[in-house]
């Protein structure tokens, strides 16, 4: 069925890929036409590559999937669409993403297929190595920002890069503990890397996380330079939203011990949805006023 295609190229983890915007809205570059065009052309051939990785991923982990109380649902695993067309799907995809990054900048081809290469080697060994597993998986938000920045010749902060990476390795650590609590409850199917992890040191980890990104955060907000760069000096203000969110995941980690998919958490968890809207809104009022 259509519908079944549909999910097995995972639509509502795209919203990841608005990182690609990044760049134009940090670089006060949205109402450029051109400069948003080549943002939203990124952005697609983004989806597509990631899709391909999707069902790449999906293929190699079917066995696995089927022992798994959520992922034995995937299209794959469940056996609603067969290998034979998952592969077809995957090289369409992986195709139309490659061709389509020839309307962009040769750099901006150059991060999608170190992108597409990154996941292979992931997925086909790498996300069974502890440590290793959550920092490729940090790296590919890294690929989206430089994407996002090759499409538009928009240099990127650093302070942006770190705040990105140290989140990603946040959510990474925060999916690795719902792992090992899945494995303590007798369910199988879980990833090999878990052997080289447990719930103290996990749970250390994403505090580690935390803190690092709440500093970086803070001290983005109140640097000079990036006070010049906006034109303003209340970005500060916006810190409130970013310690409430956190603090809202490390809940939803401590208290409910969910933290399986941050994807499905963003469209359910209504206060984190209050968030991240306070965040756009609070910084759009700033930076476009």
């Amino acid at each position: 069925m259509l519908k079944d295609f549909i999910r097995l190229t995972r639509p509502r983890h795209w919203v990841k890929n608005l990182l690609v915007l990044a760049p134009l809205f940090f670089g006060l570059k949205l109402t450029d036409r051109a400069l948003l065009m080549q943002s939203v052309i990124a952005f697609v051939v983004f989806c597509l590559a990631a899709s391909s990785v999707y069902i790449f991923n999906d293929l190699n982990d079917v066995t696995s999937d089927r022992s798994h109380p959520l992922k034995r649902k995937r299209p794959i695993a469940a056996g609603h669409v067969s290998k034979g067309k998952a592969v077809c799907v995957m090289v369409l995809l992986a195709a139309a993403s490659l061709g389509l990054s020839f309307f962009l900048p040769r750099l901006a081809t150059g991060w999608i297929c170190l992108y597409l290469f990154l996941n292979i080697v992931y997925s086909t060994g790498l996300k069974h190595v502890a440590i290793l597993d959550v920092f490729i998986i940090a790296l590919g938000f890294l690929l989206r920002l430089e994407v996002g920045s090759a499409a538009t010749a928009i240099p990127l902060s650093m302070w942006i890069m770190l705040i990105t990476f140290v989140m990603a390795l946040f959510i990474g650590l925060a999916k690795r503990r719902d792992d090992l609590i899945l494995r303590e409850n007798g369910v199988s199917g879980t990833r090999k890397s878990i052997d080289g992890y447990n719930l103290e040191f996990v749970n250390h980890g994403m505090t580690a996380m935390a803190a690092v990104l709440t500093v970086s955060y803070i001290m983005y907000t109140v640097s000079p330079e990036i006070a010049r760069h906006f034109h303003s000096n209340y970005l500060y203000l916006t810190v409130v939203f970013v310690i409430l969110g956190l603090l809202r995941y490390m809940q939803r980690a401590f208290v409910d011990g969910d933290t399986g998919s941050p994807v499905e958490i963003l469209f359910h968890d209504r206060f984190i949805q209050l968030t991240v809207l306070g965040w756009i809104v609070a910084f759009w009022a700033l930076l476009y006023r």
